[in-house]
C-alpha cells in the first residue's frame, strides 16, 4: 500500500467533508493529509455532555484505510476531554473501532465521529476509566499501538 492510495482515500474524504456532515460534526483544519482536527458535540440530551464541543485529532498514516487512523480527545481552554468511562484525561479513547481489531477500510472521519457522538450520547457515567491516573502516567506508548482489553473479548 502506498502512501498515494491514503492521499486519493483522504482527497476524496476531505472532498466530501468540505461539503456536508452530519450535524454536530465541524471540520477546523485538515491542511494535509497526515492530520486533521475536527470538532464534535452531543445532540441528543445528555446532561453530562450538554452545551459541550470536544476536538479530536486525527492522525493518518501511510496505511490508511487499511489501517485505522490514530484518534484522540485534545483539550484547549474551551474544549474540555470528555469525562467518559471510555475516555482517559490525557485524551485517548478506548473504543474497539478505532483499533486493528475492530477497525474496517469502510470506516472513515465521519463514521468515526458519528460513533463517538453515539458513545458520548449513551454514557450515563460521570467517570474516568479505572485506572486512569497510572494509565496517563505510565503509557509511552501511541494510542493506535495501545492493546486495549475489550469485555467482549472474552465471547
Amino acid at each position: 500500500m502506498s502512501a498515494g492510495f491514503a492521499a486519493k482515500r483522504l482527497g476524496k474524504e476531505l472532498q466530501k467533508i468540505s461539503t456536508s456532515l452530519p450535524p454536530g460534526i465541524e471540520l477546523v483544519t485538515a491542511e494535509n493529509f497526515e492530520e486533521w482536527l475536527l470538532d464534535i458535540k452531543v445532540l441528543d440530551s445528555n446532561p453530562l455532555y450538554e452545551n459541550e464541543t470536544y476536538r479530536l485529532k486525527f492522525r493518518f498514516g501511510s496505511t490508511y484505510p487499511i489501517e485505522p487512523p490514530e484518534v484522540v480527545f485534545i483539550q484547549l481552554p474551551d474544549r474540555p476531554i470528555p469525562i467518559h468511562p471510555h475516555v482517559y484525561s490525557n485524551g485517548i479513547i478506548c473504543l474497539d473501532l478505532l483499533g486493528q481489531q475492530g477497525w474496517s477500510p469502510v470506516q472513515n472521519v465521519e463514521s468515526i465521529c458519528m460513533s463517538l457522538q453515539s458513545m458520548l450520547t449513551g454514557n450515563s457515567k460521570n467517570e474516568r476509566p479505572p485506572g486512569d491516573e497510572d494509565f496517563v502516567r505510565a503509557n509511552r506508548q501511541r494510542p493506535k499501538d495501545i492493546q486495549f482489553y475489550y469485555h467482549d473479548n472474552d465471547v
